[in-house]
């Protein structure tokens, strides 16, 4: 049974509120991660900036340039939290940290921030900035040997389809704690919302009017009720029933704090979904995001799930827990709150902004290698859109193409810069002999221990910089609770 951390302290909470999942760090807290080594044999990389087309850029270059690019996207950030005073961070890898150790082994990196400052929603004009970005690459420092597209969080929509959309460009993709599955992940998050206002609130806000969770005209309000009401919930064992009940609605794991253990305790589990419910889904991407999805898709590109929710919880992987929650909560049923949800009537999507979201899904048509990195106990982007991802290759793309690896640990994008590198070798060596390295664990391990403690740093937002040994890991996700294709 998996399980995970406790509830946030104020300052984590805080922490997570001002970075709310699919969001990289504020830039100022990523400049205090230390680099992964010093590199003072190193000749600094020489830096370009400038802005193509409303898109501002910035480029890596080492004075020894191996020849192969890494061209990174970024995931979400709020502009509810960044933008004046709090500066967009325009990372050029999974974190600061990573940059370094890259360039000194001779990689070119590159990054646009994406149109709009790269604020919210970036998915639409994503890969088109990037692609113009690598037009001004070939044209100002020279052609790649090599091109891989790599991305972060969200950033692993735009760097496979960028690879889907310009194959003869791309030699490989690599992704960490990828949402992959845009449109299912989107479907999802509307799914939480709406059990968390069924099962938890009145259907109120805190002035009485409803809570709207799609075309919402007080998005602020709404959030709030929701929010508020999870807060609310931890307090009562009903209430914490109902927690492990709507998180197993998008396979949301307990391991919300990196520097804990993977908890053992029912309880603490549930403190841990309550916190990912609180700042991921609700806080992050609950009705505040909807208000910018839905004017950059022109109208609601979510459906609320029109099926059976019991048969849903019973394949979640989570049904044992969910009953124990149960269980030990005498005042509340989970056959009446699986009534409850289906008796709600179904959010449709609206056609054409529903078409322009599936627009910018990867389809799994793996024209390159793929190899996706993701902690197990990434509840913000749960692993299990890889499982999902694999089947879909499965059925229009080429499965010997596709490989993904993890890393036991919690939280969101909580690889060390050992692990991605180690990532890294592996798809070139896929690229350059056509054939997989070893990617058992063990191999994967031994080959991060090779480089050594000093790269052994994680960045978390939560927690803030902090060492792990390699933890590369066996692990089969569960199925996607709402894969789109």
């Amino acid at each position: 049974m998996r399980r995970n951390r406790p509830a946030a302290t104020a300052l984590a909470a805080l922490t997570a509120l001002l970075v709310p999942l699919l969001a990289g760090p504020p830039a100022a807290q990523a400049a205090t991660a230390p680099p992964a080594q010093a590199s003072a044999e190193h000749a600094p990389p020489t830096e370009y900036a400038g802005e193509i087309e409303g898109a501002d850029y910035r480029v890596l270059v080492p004075e020894d340039w191996n020849g192969t690019l890494l061209l990174f996207s970024h995931g979400n950030y709020p502009s509810e939290y960044f933008g004046q005073g709090n500066p967009v961070p325009h990372l050029l890898a999974n974190q600061p940290a990573s940059e370094e150790a890259l360039t000194d082994r001779g990689y070119a990196l590159a990054a646009s921030l994406f149109q709009g400052g790269g604020l919210d929603f970036t998915v639409p004009t994503a890969v088109q900035d990037q692609s113009r970005l690598l037009d001004w690459f070939e044209q100002h420092v020279g052609e790649p040997e090599r091109t891989f597209t790599t991305g972060a969080s969200m950033g692993a929509v735009t760097a496979i389809k960028h690879a889907e959309a310009e194959p003869e460009r791309i030699d490989g993709v690599l992704t960490i704690g990828g949402a992959i599955d845009v449109v299912g992940m989107l479907d999802a998050i509307l799914d939480v919302n709406l059990a968390t206002r069924t099962l938890l609130t009145d259907g109120t806000d805190g002035d009485g009017d409803p809570i709207e969770l799609v075309h919402p005209t007080k998005p602020v309000a709404s959030r709030a009720a929701l929010a508020d009401a999870l807060t609310a919930a931890l307090e009562t064992p009903e209430g914490r029933a109902r927690i492990s009940l709507i998180a197993s609605l998008n396979t949301i794991t307990g391991w919300y704090d990196v520097s804990r253990p993977e908890p053992e305790d029912l309880q603490e589990w549930i403190d841990g979904q309550a916190q990912w419910l609180i700042w991921a889904y609700t806080t992050g991407l609950g009705p505040t995001a909807r208000v910018d999805w839905e004017k950059k898709l022109g109208g609601n590109a979510s459906a609320s799930f029109d099926g059976d929710w019991a048969h849903r919880l019973r394949h979640s992987g989570a049904l044992r827990e969910v009953r124990q929650a149960y269980a030990e909560a005498p005042g509340a049923d989970l056959s009446d709150d699986l009534a409850a949800l289906a008796a709600e009537p179904v959010i449709e999507a609206e056609p054409d902004a529903r078409a322009n979201l599936v627009r910018h899904r990867p389809e799994g048509t793996t024209p390159q290698p793929v190899l996706t990195l993701h902690t197990t106990g990434d509840g913000g982007a749960p692993p299990s859109y890889e499982r999902s991802f694999g089947d879909r290759i499965a059925d229009v793309g080429h499965p010997g193409r596709y490989r993904s690896v993890y890393v036991e640990r919690g939280a969101h994008l909580t690889v060390s810069v050992a692990e991605e590198l180690v990532a890294l070798r592996a798809l070139e060596r896929r690229v350059e002999t056509g054939r997989w390295p070893s990617l058992s664990p063990r191999a994967l391990n031994r080959a991060a221990w090779r480089l050594g403690p000093d790269y052994f740093g994680i960045f978390d937002p939560v927690t803030g910089v902090s060492r792990h040994e390699p933890a590369f890991a066996h692990f089969v996700p569960p199925r996607a609770a709402r894969p789109s294709w």
